[in-house]
Order: C-alpha cells, then sequence, then structure tokens
C-alpha cells in the first residue's frame, strides 16, 4: 500500500527533533543529534530513521514543515554576513541613536548593542522623499556607483538600502537598490520597502539592517538542506515555520529572513494554543525548554499573544512594549514569546563575585553536557538532573547512555568545591538557579502584564519542560501542570498544525473620525489581490484562501499603536475596541483622539487536512522505558526512592513523587502532586496549592 506523510523538522541547540504524520493519523517522532556546523545533516539522519519507523519512501512525503535556529543563532553568536547600509545623507546614525532610550532606568552597567553595521559601512546617498511621497530630490546614480565600488573593494556581502519616507513613495529606495544590485551581483541587496513598508526610521532601518545580515546564512542553509532533500528522493515543497506560527515558502524565507528569527520557537506556542483548544484550557502558559534557551508564550481567554515587535538579545529576550532599546530591534508579525539563555545545556560556573551561575552559554550539541561523552568538561543543568536522579540512564529512546559519574566529579570539581558542596548540593543549586532564571520568562508574559499566574495553566514541552515544569509551577502558585502528547518534540508537532501564511501592511495616518471607509476599503482589497496572488503563485488556490485584518490604532500624537481587528469599518466600534485594548495594556482609559496608523492583512491557505489534537495515535515506540525506582532529590537533603513508570502505562491516576520516562523526555511529578491521564493522550498533573 502507498502512504503519504507530512514531515515535520525542529532543529533545536542539543536536538533536532522530527514528526511524521501519515495518511492514516498515525504520528512517528524522532530525536537526534543536532549538527551546529551543517544543521541539514541531523535532518537527513533523522528522516532517514523515521521514514524507516514508518515503513515509507522519501518521495512519499507530501509535505516538508521545517523550523530553524539559523537565524537566531546567527544573530546570537554575531556570525551574520559583513553588511553594509545604503540611505539618505544626513541618516548614517540613525542605527546607533537608536531610540534614545534604555531597557532599564536604573542599570548603569548596560551597553548598548553595537550595530550590526559599522560606520564605515553606512553610507550615504543625496536623495529626499519628503513626509507626503513627494520626490525633492531624485536619487544621484553617482554616489550609488561609489557606494558599489566600496562595497565590493571592502568585501561586504549584504546590504540594506533605507531611504527616508520610502514607505509613502518607494521610487527612490527601489532605484538605488536596483542600480546597486546591477552593480554588484555578488551582493544580496534588500530594500527596506520590501520587509516594512512602516513609517519610523529606526525602526525601518534596524528591520531591514537585520534581514541583510542574516540572509545569505540563512539562504545558503535552505539552499543545502533543498539540495540534499532533493537527492534524497523527496520532492514535496519544504515550508518554514515563521515568527508568528504560521509556515511560508522556502523561497520566501530566503528573501525575508528577518520573519523567521524565531521559527520553531513560536510554532510550539501556536501547537499550545490550539492544544488547549482541544482540552478546554483558554488561559494557559506554554513553557517551552530546550537545550540552550527556555521561552514562555501566554494564551489568554483562546487567544495566543502576539505582537509587531520584537527585540532579539541574548539573555532575556521579550517583546514588550515597555521594554526597549535593550537589542536588535525587528517590527515583524511574531508570536508574544519570552526567552531567556537557560536550557538543558546551559553551563553552570562561578563568576567574579564567588557566587553560582547558570547560562546563557550552552554546551550546545557539542561537546554537549559532561554525562553525554562527547568531550564536555563543564557541568551543566543536564549533569545536574543527572546527579539528582531526574534523568534516567539513557536518553533518547535509549540511544544516548549518560555518564552519571562523570557529571558529579564536574560539578563537584566546578562548582561544588569552591561553594564547600556535595556534587548533590552543588547540583541542586545549579537546578535552583536554573529555575528561578526561567521563571523570569513566565513572569514576563504573565506578572508584568497584570495577570496572576496562580490563574492559568501551564503546558509543558520541549525536551527538557516537564522535567522542571511542577518545580516551576510550584514557584509560581501554579496549580495545574499539562504535558500534551510526545512533550519531547511537541514544537515539531505544532507545526503541523499550522497554516501557509503571506502578511500585507499598508500605511494609514489620518484621525479614525477622518479615514475614508472608501479607501480603507481600496487599500485591503489591494491587500487581498495582492496576498492572494502571492499565494497562488506557492502553489495554493485561490478558493483556499482565507484573511484576517487589524488596523493599527494609536492616541493622536503617540508613537505606539494598537493592532485591532477589522471585520468591518466602524469608527465607533473600533474606538471601543481600541480603548479596551489600551486599558488591558496600560491600565489607563483614554478619553484623547485616536488616530490610524497602518492597515495588516495575514492570509492563510491550506490543502493538507488541519492537524486535530484530539485524534493523535502515537506509534508504539520502539524500545520502551523499563519500570523500577531510583532514588531522586526532591531537596538537598536526601534521595527520595521514586517510582520510574513509562510514559505509556501511565493510563490511571498516579501520586508523586513519581518519573514517567518517554522516548523523546521524562516528567517529573513531585511528593504531593497528582497525574491522570486526558482523553487527548496529555497528562494533567495537580500541585498543592501553596498558601
Amino acid at each position: 500500500m502507498i502512504r503519504t506523510g507530512r514531515l515535520s523538522v525542529d532543529i533545536g541547540g542539543t536536538f533536532t527533533d522530527l514528526v511524521l504524520l501519515r495518511d492514516d493519523g498515525l504520528t512517528f517522532s524522532a530525536k537526534v543529534s543536532s549538527t551546529p556546523p551543517a544543521p541539514e545533516e541531523a535532518v537527513m539522519t533523522g528522516m532517514a530513521d523515521i521514514l524507516q519507523a514508518a515503513s515509507m519512501r522519501a518521495d512519499e512525503l507530501t509535505e516538508v514543515l521545517h523550523g530553524t535556529t539559523v537565524g537566531s543563532n546567527t544573530l546570537l553568536q554575531k556570525l551574520g554576513a559583513r553588511t553594509g547600509l545604503l540611505t539618505t545623507r544626513g541618516f548614517r546614525d540613525v542605527l546607533e541613536i537608536g531610540r534614545l532610550r534604555t531597557p532599564g532606568m536604573f542599570d548603569l552597567t548596560w551597553e548598548k548593542p553595537e550595530p550590526l553595521v559599522a560606520r564605515r559601512y553606512r553610507l550615504e546617498v543625496a536623495e529626499r522623499t519628503l513626509a507626503d511621497g513627494t520626490i525633492l530630490t531624485p536619487v544621484d546614480s553617482d554616489d550609488v556607483s561609489r557606494a558599489a565600488v566600496f562595497f565590493e573593494a571592502e568585501g561586504i556581502e549584504a546590504v540594506a538600502v533605507c531611504f527616508l519616507n520610502s514607505y509613502r513613495n518607494p521610487a527612490n529606495e527601489r532605484q538605488a537598490a536596483e542600480l546597486l544590485a546591477r552593480a554588484c551581483p555578488g551582493i544580496a541587496v534588500t530594500a527596506s520597502v520590501d520587509v516594512l513598508p512602516e513609517s519610523g526610521e529606526y525602526e525601518r532601518s534596524s528591520t531591514v539592517a537585520v534581514n541583510a545580515y542574516v540572509l545569505p546564512a540563512l539562504r545558503g542553509y535552505l539552499s543545502r538542506l533543498e539540495a540534499r532533500l532533493r537527492q534524497a528522493g523527496v520532492a514535496a515543497p519544504v515550508l518554514i515555520g515563521n515568527s508568528n506560527g504560521g509556515l511560508s515558502a522556502s523561497e520566501v524565507a530566503r528573501r525575508k529572513p528577518v520573519f523567521f528569527i524565531s521559527s520553531g520557537r513560536s510554532s510550539g506556542a501556536a501547537g499550545a494554543a490550539r492544544l488547549g483548544t482541544a482540552l478546554g484550557e483558554p488561559d494557559l502558559v506554554a513553557f517551552d525548554m530546550g537545550g540552550t534557551t527556555a521561552s514562555a508564550a501566554l494564551v489568554h481567554r483562546g487567544v495566543l499573544g502576539r505582537t509587531h515587535e520584537y527585540e532579539f538579545r541574548a539573555g532575556m529576550s521579550v517583546p514588550s512594549r515597555f521594554i526597549k532599546a535593550g537589542g536588535y530591534m525587528m517590527r515583524v508579525p511574531t508570536v508574544d514569546v519570552a526567552e531567556v539563555g537557560n536550557g538543558a545545556g546551559s553551563i553552570a560556573s562561578i563568576d567574579a563575585a564567588g557566587l553560582l551561575s547558570v547560562g546563557p552559554l550552552s554546551a550546545g550539541a557539542d561537546p554537549g553536557p559532561v554525562c553525554y561523552g562527547l568531550g564536555g568538561k563543564r557541568p551543566t543543568v543536564t549533569d545536574a538532573n543527572v546527579v539528582l536522579g531526574y534523568l534516567p540512564p539513557r536518553l533518547a529512546g535509549g540511544s544516548l547512555e549518560l555518564d552519571v559519574e562523570a557529571a558529579r566529579v564536574a560539578i563537584g570539581q566546578g562548582v561544588g568545591h569552591a561553594l564547600g558542596l556535595s556534587a548533590e548540593a552543588a547540583a541542586h543549586g545549579i537546578r535552583e538557579i536554573a529555575n528561578a532564571n526561567m521563571v523570569r520568562a513566565i513572569r514576563a508574559v504573565t506578572v508584568e502584564r497584570g495577570l496572576d499566574p496562580r490563574e492559568l495553566t501551564l503546558l509543558a514541552f520541549g525536551g527538557s519542560g516537564p522535567v522542571h515544569a511542577c518545580a516551576l509551577a510550584a514557584m509560581l502558585g501554579i496549580t495545574r501542570v499539562i504535558f500534551p502528547p510526545s512533550p519531547g518534540v511537541f514544537t515539531a508537532t505544532g507545526m503541523l498544525a499550522g497554516s501557509v501564511e503571506h502578511h500585507e501592511l499598508r500605511p494609514v495616518q489620518a484621525g479614525l473620525d477622518s479615514l475614508a471607509p472608501a479607501m480603507v476599503q481600496s487599500l485591503l482589497a489591494g491587500m487581498r489581490e495582492a496576498a492572494t496572488v502571492g499565494l497562488v503563485e506557492q502553489g495554493y488556490s485561490a478558493a483556499s484562501v482565507s484573511f484576517e485584518e487589524e488596523i493599527d490604532l494609536r492616541l493622536q500624537g503617540q508613537e505606539a499603536a494598537l493592532s485591532i481587528p477589522l471585520e468591518t469599518f466602524d469608527r465607533s466600534a473600533l474606538r471601543q475596541a481600541f480603548v479596551a485594548a489600551y486599558r488591558d495594556t496600560y491600565g489607563y482609559t483614554p478619553v484623547d483622539a485616536v488616530e490610524a496608523a497602518a492597515l495588516r492583512l495575514r492570509a492563510h491557505a491550506s490543502t493538507a487536512r488541519p492537524l486535530d489534537f484530539t485524534a493523535l495515535k502515537a506509534a508504539p515506540a520502539p524500545v520502551g522505558a523499563a519500570s523500577g525506582a531510583r532514588p531522586v532529590f526532591f531537596g538537598r537533603a536526601r534521595g527520595t526512592e521514586t517510582p520510574i513508570v513509562p510514559r505509556d502505562a501511565a493510563m490511571a491516576p498516579m501520586r508523586g513523587p513519581l518519573i514517567i520516562e518517554g522516548a523523546d523526555t521524562t516528567i517529573v511529578i513531585p511528593p504531593g502532586a497528582s497525574v491522570e491521564p486526558h482523553p487527548t493522550g496529555s497528562l494533567v498533573a495537580t500541585l498543592e496549592a501553596t498558601p
């Protein structure tokens, strides 16, 4: 019998996760070690394994969905292209000036991030477009030619072109970009209006600079990946997870990588929102912990939090309307995710003050934690968990044997001796600090948004999320924790539930009361047409396309805007919706005049059957976890003899302490908590309420 299936791949810093959804509804999963120097190698290894398990051939795949950390890692590690910027004369230092703000008013140690484009590579052109779109000064082609000669001589690999007011009239900017591209065919050129046709010189400059900086790396990776897939016999289209939790054609990712910086991570949050609907849980925090980072996203009243602005930085990244200037700003549609540089591979060390710290530096997949036996020498969170008994002697379905004694020695030498602690006590300290760091991410999307986490449910996934989830919930007073089916590969599963997206944006600057309905409808019609054409070019029928429309509104004279759903153009209803959203966001009910800033459209298209979380059927694991017991340190004092239960045997309510082991992750249920299965295949833990 000929089978067909959809393959989803999520590359993390330590493991690459794969999920295959066969046409009979059966899902297969695999987890292989990531290969950072060439991420496509892990994809090909995992694909071969999962196709063999599903008894399928590569040419029977109908779609390959892919979430990648290439963009974010390029930014984090500063490994992007040597980038140039071509801008209007007098605006060379926009990237340096930024927003004239600091992320923390009283942090005297804060240092502004170095611009991605060095000042000597930021060149000016004589040209000027007025605020109303009138061309005052045409482009000086000689300036562009001189810039092209300079860029080539300096070995520039990518150039961002960003002119003043080009969002009003892109003629000058497009002309300069075309001249530059013709003069320098080996340089990747990006015009700002192609990624952000919106007001805000710094926002547009920063967004297009990020796009140019990561473009060669992501383009090169996707080219290599697709070539390998074709060689292996895969003829299916490759769709890339975007930062908004949807999917886009590979060709779009090659041209606009700034829309894919949070690829993968956002798919997990979007999948959590869909699973929450299936579970009847409209208010939850999606918590994802991998090998390098941990992240949290909020689902409130059944709606996943999204934003149109995101700042990427090491340590703690938060798409917040209140915290600005801490990193590289991108004004693109994205899931509202708070991320902290603490994961299972985060390295523990003694800092200059003699205190224990964990992360953000990670051991990654190479050399990995000490217990992996792959050359790692510095203790990590995983090493702490294995010493404390939380992790089994073997990981990844039994394919990775852990060296517990090596982890104990590394923790003792690297941390314990300096603090006068035993290896177990030091490991407990490492875990506690990692938990405290990760709680920051959950607080960022709950407490800092005016929500009490005790009223929410925690949905935990990722390779290490279920190991720490109950401890984090206890710290926050959360009493209900959900572990989805195959939580260790849940982000890849979430991608299977996504739809192909196309985004359109049009600037609109007028008072809400004076905004002409005919103009709004005309703009929306053009946006729908452009989106439909873009999706049809990707192979989707016009009949399969649906639209979501929003209007950005703000108080007159303010810069920050809120996106309000636009179902019908009713000024009174829009004002009421804006006032309510403003009150929820800022805690203040405005009475000022309201103005429009932009129209947004998100188009969806899909030919695949939507993933039904209530009907997922996982294929039986070839090697199941063994039952038994082992001592687990739920505190510093001593280990508690704790039952070990295979995931497929957790079919009835049970009480902790308990360790539930699966091929993809380990679930830790502490003393005093209980856990029971849900019809969706999830496990639901209930913790004791804290006073």
